[in-house]
């Protein structure tokens, strides 16, 4: 729903759960270069916020996913989400680990799934879809029937939906990256002329650099 979209985009901004620079980048923990930066553990901080987040991930669930058995989380940051949702939901929770742990069982996924279970996976972001990929293989050989995934925020990369497409996996955002520009220009936390920065960056996040398209 684009109102929800832009609604949450509005609402992220203002508490800096989405920082724009784009003459200042950030660089993730991917090793891009990006005009942005995000951390929605911040909305954990905002009762009001907290509380429309896991409704609205929720709804999500329900009108697309509901024929679900459980709700796995990715970790770490959505952890939290994952398991309010599950709690609202009444559904079997878990969370995938980025690495096995180090000691004791070395648990890749913490909770009690079982094979043939179908979960919806929660996801804060998706970015280029590669750790949204390795929870839901992880979960597939763990014999679980991954059926689709939620998330707060798509940035709308095509290599990540081919790359979960290929998969059999659908996902459905809250946000999204063009929502979240227009609210960001219409509210003045960016300038018309900061907007081509942004969109060349995001045609092409591996390469891109602050300026980079200055003399083009």
């Amino acid at each position: 729903m684009e109102h929800v979209a832009r609604l949450l985009a509005g609402k992220l901004l203002k508490i800096s759960a989405i920082n724009l620079q784009p003459d200042n980048s950030f660089i993730w923990a991917n090793g891009w270069n990006a005009p942005m930066y995000t951390d929605m553990r911040k909305t954990l901080s905002y009762p009001a916020l907290r509380t429309f987040i896991k409704i609205q991930l929720a709804r999500l669930i329900m009108e697309h996913f509901g024929e679900a058995d459980a709700v796995a989380g990715v970790a770490t940051g959505a952890i939290a989400y994952s398991a309010m949702v599950a709690d609202e939901l009444g559904l079997p929770y878990a969370y995938v680990r980025t690495t096995p742990k180090d000691h004791g069982l070395e648990n890749l996924i913490e909770g009690n799934l079982k094979p043939g279970q179908k979960v919806v996976v929660v996801n804060d972001l998706l970015t280029n879809g590669s750790r949204s990929l390795r929870v839901a293989r992880t979960l597939s050989d763990a014999g679980c029937d991954v059926i689709g995934m939620v998330a707060m925020l798509d940035f709308g990369f095509d290599a990540a939906v081919d790359m979960l497409d290929e998969f059999g996996i659908k996902v459905k955002a809250l946000s999204n990256y063009s929502d979240m520009l227009d609210v960001a220009l219409a509210e003045g936390v960016i300038l018309p002329s900061d907007v081509t920065a942004f969109k060349e960056w995001h045609d092409d996040p591996e390469s891109w650099t602050p300026g980079s398209g200055d003399n083009e």
